[in-house]
């Protein structure tokens, strides 16, 4: 961390902003204040700051969302948002005040002992919100439906049918009437409930699916798709709500992110692990979850799944397969050593992240080269392909040259003319001529 820097701490609530100012060079804070969680206050603040030199805004991430991280950022200063379970917390500390908080962030993240997060631009949490409002509503019907069918069971009123909350029971609660006049006022309360949720359901639901089918997501969407146990909703839910599968450099931190690694508390010769740390977004991990239970059936590729994975990229649906093997593999050696189901399942689901972040990248890397050769369409230009040591061109592809950079960009194979090269055998790329088709 910069020792040259102010580094300002600032412990942010709803009404009220608590900052403590580090200056370069000093262990610990020089000053503190609190101001009202405004706009105004807030660049008031910053430019009194920002008039002894370059200052660093820190704070945690909380219900106040990221709106006072755009603020710093438009005022152009340099503003970290940091992943409050992640916080460093000595355990004989038991004095906890807004001051004492704002001091400990800016001293810790002087010594670098806090992690940032990644701050979503608006259309991204616009995005993530709509998915987190229908979730909200499917636990409203949930709620609703419950209420309803309580107050049945306590009136004597049970329901016969294979199914319930299908057309014919729905049919079969419009036809109940009650003798007193409060007991079917309360229950065409409770009806109308459950009605009003359906239909917010529902309107969310079309609204996230058209959502999956915007160009930003549908490829990664599709590619998704060829897992089995996911399909669109749980799809755009794991793309929303990681938003940068890039970020993870591979797929054990991708699995880390999700919180269904296992805890540990070993010393010495001594190894314990215990339950998952669920240090980690818990809407990825419960649809993971409910994904993993598809692979405890029977290993087959249905009709649908299928024509899930037709038109697909090879590389995505090799991997789908390979998962789909594996994790129904997976699943049925844990149970047949008596593992728990559940415990097997969030197993199988702590996979099938590291399966789910091999597709994000690999459909990243399709998408890039496409863009690249969409970016050239119709144009003549100069490309760089590999060839062997015999002049015959390798086979896995060409690359084109970035023409800011001249660093060979694999994509796939375009319309080569005939045209002259240099026969150079030393030489790993050499110059070709062609015609983007």
């Amino acid at each position: 961390m910069d020792q040259h820097s102010i580094v300002v701490g600032l412990d942010v609530h709803k009404g009220s902003i608590t900052a403590a100012v580090l200056p370069p060079n000093v262990a610990r804070p020089q000053e503190t204040c609190t101001i009202e969680n405004d706009a105004r206050a807030v660049e008031r603040l910053v430019k009194r700051i920002m008039k002894n030199g370059n200052a660093v805004f820190v704070y945690e991430a909380g219900p106040c969302g990221y709106t006072l991280h755009r603020q710093l950022y438009r005022l152009g200063c340099q503003a970290a948002v940091i992943a409050p379970g992640l916080t460093p917390v000595r355990p004989g500390d038991r004095v906890k005040t807004d001051r004492r908080d704002a001091e400990n962030l800016a001293q810790l993240y002087r010594a670098g002992q806090l992690t940032e997060i990644r701050v979503p631009t608006g259309e991204e949490e616009a995005a993530r919100d709509l998915v987190r409002a229908r979730e909200d509503a499917v636990a409203d019907r949930l709620r609703a439906r419950h209420r309803l069918s309580k107050f049945l069971l306590r009136q004597g009123r049970l329901y016969d049918g294979k199914q319930a909350w299908s057309q014919k029971h729905y049919a079969w609660l419009r036809q109940q009437r009650f003798e007193l006049t409060l007991a079917q006022q309360t229950f065409d309360a409770y009806l109308r409930g459950v009605e009003e949720a359906d239909a917010r359901l529902a309107s969310l639901t079309t609204q996230v699916l058209e959502l999956a089918q915007r160009p930003s997501y549908a490829a990664l969407v599709q590619g998704l798709r060829c897992l089995k146990g996911v399909d669109t909703l749980t799809a755009i839910t794991l793309i929303v709500e990681t938003q940068d599968f890039r970020r993870f450099g591979h797929a054990r931190a991708y699995m880390d992110f999700t919180g269904l690694v296992c805890s540990e508390n070993s010393s010495g010769d001594r190894t314990r692990r215990g339950s998952i740390t669920k240090v980690g977004n818990a809407h990825l991990r419960r649809v993971l979850v409910e994904a993993a239970w598809s692979y405890s059936h029977h290993n087959s590729s249905g009709a649908t799944i299928t024509k899930r994975r037709h038109g697909c990229p090879a590389a995505v649906v090799q991997i789908a397969r390979r998962a789909q093997d594996r994790l129904h593999r997976r699943y049925w050696r844990l149970t047949q050593r008596n593992k728990p189901r559940p415990v097997a399942i969030v197993a199988v689901a702590r996979e099938l992240a590291g399966f789910v972040w091999a597709i994000a990248h690999s459909v990243s890397s399709t998408t890039a080269a496409l863009s690249t050769r969409n970016r050239f369409r119709g144009s003549t230009d100069v490309f760089w392909t590999w060839r062997r040591s015999s002049g015959q061109e390798h086979p896995r592809g060409v690359y084109v040259a970035d023409r800011l950079t001249s660093v060979p960009t694999h994509v796939p194979r375009l319309r080569q003319l005939p045209t002259n090269h240099n026969h150079v055998r030393s030489a790993r790329f050499v110059r070709v001529t062609a015609e983007y088709a």
